[in-house]
């Protein structure tokens, strides 16, 4: 086969192949995140309170806020409680009503979040830092609210 040949055929085969390139690099990708949360990088990103990786995507949670529309990421809700109460001074706009707080759900596999004050939270599932807090959308028998997870979490104290 000649050069030209060859050339046409790849070109062919290339022209062939784009729309199928395109329909796969839609799926994931940006497109599983709530509007303002910035991308979590699984098993690469680390938690800002006790360093290890973002990577159990049952449990992570993410916050934004402040005049520079700051980010935080966590591997445990109960980072993020701890965080709240240990940088108060630092970063005051954490308690305003305007910062947002996802937490993942944990019926998803990273791919649903929830707004972290309207969830409820149960206990008993096993934690990346031990918290042992989970996060649905809906209540349960025995579940908590964002306030009462707080606390729960707070009074175990790590």
């Amino acid at each position: 086969m000649d050069r030209r040949r060859f050339l046409a055929a790849a070109t062919t085969q290339a022209l062939a192949l784009t729309p199928i390139a395109a329909a796969l690099s839609a799926c994931g990708g940006k497109g599983e995140w709530p509007e303002g949360m910035a991308e979590i990088k699984w098993d690469r990103d680390t938690c800002v309170r006790c360093s290890m990786a973002i990577s159990d995507r049952r449990f992570a949670a993410e916050m934004r806020g402040g005049e520079k529309n700051i980010v935080f990421k966590f591997d445990d809700i109960g980072c993020v409680v701890f965080w709240m109460r240990d940088k108060a001074g630092n970063f005051p706009w954490m308690a305003e009503a305007a910062t947002r707080i996802w937490v993942a759900d944990a019926t998803g596999k990273g791919d649903k979040w929830l707004d972290a004050r309207k969830a409820h939270y149960s206990g008993g599932a096993m934690s990346p830092m031990g918290y042992n807090q989970s996060a649905r959308a809906y209540a349960e028998a025995g579940s908590f609210d964002f306030r009462e997870m707080s606390a729960h979490v707070l009074a175990k104290g790590k």
